[in-house]
């Protein structure tokens, strides 16, 4: 239980940060978050309202740590997705994305799998 807390304010602090920055600040998330690797668009703020609803749903996470993990589910579907389909084949054609986020996805995946609580999920009684 400690640990999916843990993981909820993880995201507390980096997607609330993103999101912010992405919606109300767009063109500094293309710098900061997007390591200028995509040029600005609206979709920076669609984005941001994705990270948005999971730093809300976080939050909730901290009183409800187990019916909110579905969040994490969805997170680890969506960053290993991006990780497989952005972020890899930018690599094998040299082409740009960001860093910083590649690095953080993968961490994610890593840990996710080890902290979603499988069974209460699955499990129907």
């Amino acid at each position: 239980m400690i640990a999916l807390k843990i993981v909820y304010i993880a995201n507390i602090l980096v997607a609330g940060w993103i999101s912010i920055t992405s919606l109300y600040y767009p063109k500094k998330a293309v710098l900061t978050v997007f390591e200028n690797a995509y040029p600005y668009s609206e979709v920076i703020r669609l984005v941001g309202s994705l990270w948005g609803a999971i730093f809300i749903l976080s939050i909730v996470g901290l009183w409800y740590p187990k019916k909110m993990a579905l969040v994490l589910l969805f997170q680890l579907l969506y960053k290993g997705s991006w990780v497989l389909f952005v972020m890899l084949p930018a690599i094998l054609h040299k082409q740009p994305y960001p860093n910083g986020m590649g690095l953080f996805f993968i961490i994610w995946c890593a840990v996710l799998p080890f902290v979603i609580p499988w069974k209460d999920i699955f499990l129907t009684a």
